[in-house]
């Protein structure tokens, strides 16, 4: 018997739409962040949202294994058919100023693919969630990706500008810059599901983690995009990440390999 994947998807929506609201307890109340040793920020927030999050999937889903940014992963999760990736709140450093950019990410995937999705930005009350063959919906309506079919009249989303450099994509990113109509920031997974829904053409992330960007295969291939490495790998895996149009990745991968 096949997986119930809008079942799953359902429960995941559901999940993150819970965490996310938690999360609103917390934002623009002036609250500080603690620094982890690679600089980045965690608050009391990112901590008792992924603490909703296991308990709801451990009760329903007790056999599957869990991969969390803030309290990491479970000694059988290498080996788990079924695996959830979790960041309570992708986005921290918007979070604790206040910036509404913010998201809750849920991703499952099982057999070593990623088949269900959601992104929720609690603050925006925006949600992004798809299931492999079931659709990528925006709050509850069909989600594609933009029919823009060059370049030149292209949006493009990202992060820190900085991390081009840091990460040493600076060529890379001079090309994407100067073939492109429109370069905005503030990007984390608001940029991926930019793309998703049609809004923008293209997000780069030059370094990511899993947890960073569990829901997005599912939600792009569903909107009719791509997302994957800088190669054209569909993963989330590549330490990296590009979200595109599947007719727009041609171009993109062309510009980034040369």
């Amino acid at each position: 018997m096949g997986e119930n994947l809008r079942a799953l998807l359902d429960f995941a929506s559901e999940t993150a739409y819970l965490a996310g609201r938690l999360t609103l307890g917390y934002y623009q109340t002036g609250i500080q962040p603690d620094f982890k040793p690679d600089d980045s920020p965690v608050t009391l927030a990112d901590k008792k949202a992924e603490e909703l999050i296991r308990a709801r999937i451990e009760k329903n889903f007790p056999t599957h294994e869990i991969l969390g940014e803030e309290f990491g992963g479970g000694k059988n999760f290498q080996h788990a058919s079924h695996r959830w990736l979790v960041d309570p709140i992708d986005g921290t450093k918007s979070f604790t100023r206040g910036i509404p950019l913010y998201s809750v990410l849920l991703g499952l995937e099982i057999e070593e693919k990623v088949k269900v999705g959601v992104a929720y930005f609690p603050a925006l009350d925006e949600m992004v969630a798809a299931a492999t063959g079931e659709g990528c919906f925006w709050n509850g309506r069909r989600a594609r990706v933009s029919e823009v079919t060059d370049l030149s009249r292209a949006y493009v989303a990202h992060s820190d500008a900085k991390a081009f450099d840091k990460h040493n994509r600076r060529a890379e990113w001079e090309r994407i810059k100067n073939a492109t109509y429109f370069r905005g920031g503030w990007g984390d997974a608001y940029g991926h599901a930019l793309v998703a829904t049609g809004r923008a053409e293209l997000m780069l992330d030059p370094i990511m983690n899993v947890w960073d960007c569990g829901p997005f295969p599912p939600i792009l291939s569903e909107a009719g995009g791509y997302f994957g490495d800088w190669k054209g790998n569909r993963t989330i895996w590549g330490n990296e990440a590009l979200a595109t149009t599947n007719v727009l990745l041609p171009q993109v991968l062309k510009l980034i390999g040369q």
